[in-house]
């Protein structure tokens, strides 16, 4: 398996709940309908959440602004992941989910790449 992964920040117009509400209800579904033409295999949202605990944890590392969510999408192989945008209906996908991450996502500081879980505690 191969998954990419995707930190991503809001567009500073939305807040943090105008941003989340429309990742899961509007961008979720639109991934949900181009997954088999893109062989996204799973597709995973992870909300960050308001408490003042990120803060602390944040704090006691020195850590940099938080995220407002990371996307995970996984693909079966590499090849797989090659192919998904190789044909025309699959760039037409790939071009309408980046039209659309544009309306909510700051692309320009929501950094994204490839990556092989390690898995440590199953």
């Amino acid at each position: 398996m191969v998954k990419l992964v995707f930190c991503l920040h809001r567009l500073p117009a939305l807040s943090r709940e105008e941003f989340q509400r429309y990742w899961r209800e509007r961008h979720g579904p639109l991934v949900r309908r181009h997954a088999a033409t893109l062989r996204i295999q799973r597709y995973v949202q992870l909300h960050s959440c308001d408490d003042p605990l990120n803060d602390v944890l944040r704090a006691s590392r020195g850590g940099p602004e938080g995220y407002d969510g990371i996307a995970e999408l996984w693909w079966a192989s590499r090849e797989d992941l090659e192919a998904a945008t190789a044909s025309a209906e699959g760039r037409r996908a790939s071009l309408e989910l980046l039209d659309d991450e544009r309306r909510f996502i700051d692309l320009a500081r929501s950094p994204l790449w490839i990556a092989e879980e390690v898995p440590v505690v199953p």
